[in-house]
Formats: structure tokens, sequence, C-alpha cells
């Protein structure tokens, strides 16, 4: 893998712009779901079977994220704290390029082991947070 700042050429999509925009998008329309009163989403696995799913407690943890109290939202999902983290992180470097016109952080040329590492890593890190939420189910 290749780790490399450069320029953002005119032909190539401004990834930066685009995912700032998902993730504030996302966040207004989380928060205007919230304002507006409506119901919280209900969960058809844990319905169905009544076990947690991989990402039960997300929305109490975004909310306990969001107010600051960052234990109460590791106890309720603690990949969803990991992942929140990580979305804040890319958007304040998202901010910063597109506000200095700085160049851009990519990473290229992946060989196929480390591709298939990513993947293992994801997917470990996934049933690790599962086999965490099957332990200690957020009420």
């Amino acid at each position: 893998m290749r780790i490399s700042w450069k320029p953002i050429p005119a032909a190539e999509t401004n990834y930066e712009l685009l995912w700032l925009g998902v993730s504030v998008s996302g966040l207004v329309a989380g928060a205007a779901w919230l304002a507006l009163g409506l119901p919280w989403p209900i969960c058809a696995f844990h319905a169905l079977t009544g076990l947690p799913c991989v990402t039960c407690g997300a929305t109490r943890a975004t909310i306990q994220f969001f107010h600051g109290h960052f234990l109460a939202a590791w106890i309720f999902n603690p990949l969803i704290l990991a992942g929140l983290c990580a979305i804040a992180l890319f958007d304040v470097y998202a901010f910063s390029v597109l506000v200095m016109r700085a160049p851009r952080l990519r990473l290229a040329d992946w060989t196929r082991l480390e591709k298939k590492t990513a993947r293992v890593m994801i997917v470990a890190l996934l049933a690790l947070n599962w086999a965490y939420l099957l332990a200690h189910p957020p009420a």
C-alpha cells in the first residue's frame, strides 16, 4: 500500500466533499428525527431472535457520544463509538483540506494480502463487537 498526499485532479471525484456532505446530512437528519419525536428504529433481528444485533445500541451510543458521555457510548456499543470517533476525525480532515485547498490523503496500490488482511480485520471487529453485545446486551 502506498500512502501519499496529492492535489486533487479536476477529473477525480472530490471524496472529502462527498463524504463530509453525507456525514453532515446524516447528523442533521438524525437530529431532526429526534427533535420531531419520531419513533426510534426497531431492530428486526432483535425482534425475531431476542438477541442483540451487531449494531444494537447504536442510537443510544450516538446520543451519548453527542452529549459527551463517551463511557456510556462505549457501554452501549464500542464499535459505534469507534466509528463515530473515526467519522469526527475524517470530518475535521475533510473540512481542513477543503478550506485550505490542501493536498488530499490517498491510499493506493493495495496488495492482495493487504486487502485480505483489511477484510479479515473488519470481520473480526464486527465479531468481537457482537460477542461483547451478546455478553452485555444494552438495556
